[in-house]
């Protein structure tokens, strides 16, 4: 596609350098330097093919750019390479592998960045894309169709990856089932039958209208309420605050398997309803504390589940 190798080789070397700034220099990775004085090695892959969603796009972030750019930026090298010296492309991805390999190794080792090998698939990737450009581009009976055909090729196969990363991150990744309410639980404590009554109230001049369940602490100052939480990946949420009227006194905490996750009281909360969300890996016993007039409502949690479940 070029008459000339040496300029073929000089673009090759100024886009390598160019790569080689963003990969120790940029983004303050120099002032950021050394860290906590430990290495950061990532072995396991996750779906390295996964870039943002468009809409995510509008704007882009920094990490959204980042994202693109670990594919994007490696396509030259794709087409620069083989353009410099032709060669089959067994041979051009076992060198551009190790190439990057050593390039994500000096990056840990120099505290310059981290060794990540969803970084190594993503710059191969890109990588590969230009080379199939490059194959294509090949046939085009002169240099303008060449050129054509290389772009043409690069945007196609972009936009292929994309929308294959995008089909696999929905087919794998899990979302929120409908909301689950504890009460609707075998096994709640007796003292459930509290969220039998889910009378309207305010909080700071707010109407709150419980949907699901509601506690308190009922004739006692202060009451406990236990439920076992299915063993699966689950996301919890309850809201909770003082009603206007009442004395403005109470607190509220909450456990699973005798570890806190929740902790509250009037001092902090002030006349706002509240709300409370955790993640987590597998359910357990979850126990919930009222004290005074704090009132606690719509308590459950979605599990996280995939498309075909």
């Amino acid at each position: 596609m070029f008459k000339s190798r040496k300029t073929i080789g000089a673009a090759t070397l100024i886009y390598t350098v160019l790569i080689l700034y963003f990969m120790f220099f940029a983004f303050g990775r120099a002032d950021s330097g050394a860290g906590d004085g430990s290495y950061t090695f990532i072995w396991v892959p996750g779906n390295f093919l996964k870039l943002p969603d468009l809409p995510d796009l509008l704007p882009p972030t920094v990490m959204d750019l980042v994202s693109i750019g670990n594919i994007a930026a490696f396509v030259p090298f794709g087409i620069l390479i083989p353009l410099l010296r032709p060669m089959t492309f067994v041979r051009f991805l076992i060198g551009f592998v190790l190439a990057i390999l050593v390039l994500e190794t000096i990056q840990a080792l120099t505290f310059l960045g981290s060794f990540d090998v969803d970084d190594v698939l993503r710059n191969t990737l890109g990588a590969c894309i230009g080379f199939a450009a490059y194959r294509m581009a090949v046939r085009g009976p002169d240099m303008r169709r060449k050129v054509m055909l290389a772009c043409l090729s690069v945007a196609v196969l972009f936009i292929g990856v994309w929308g294959v990363g995008f089909g696999i991150d929905k087919a794998f990744a899990k979302t929120p089932a409908p909301f689950t309410a504890v009460t609707e639980r075998e096994g709640g404590s007796p003292e459930a039958a509290a969220s039998e009554k889910l009378k309207p109230f305010e909080i700071g001049g707010r109407q709150i209208v419980p949907e699901f369940n509601l506690y308190d602490s009922g004739a006692s100052s202060k009451q406990t309420y236990t439920y076992r939480l299915d063993p699966e990946e689950l996301r919890f949420s309850l809201q909770y605050g003082i009603p206007d009227g009442a004395e403005f006194k109470g607190s509220i905490s909450a456990s699973v398997d005798g570890r806190e996750i929740l902790s509250n009281s009037e001092e902090y909360q002030g006349h706002t309803p509240q709300t409370f969300e955790w993640e987590f890996e597998k359910g357990g016993v979850l126990t919930i504390t009222v004290e005074g007039s704090e009132k606690v409502w719509d308590v459950g949690y979605r599990k996280m589940q995939y498309f075909w479940q």
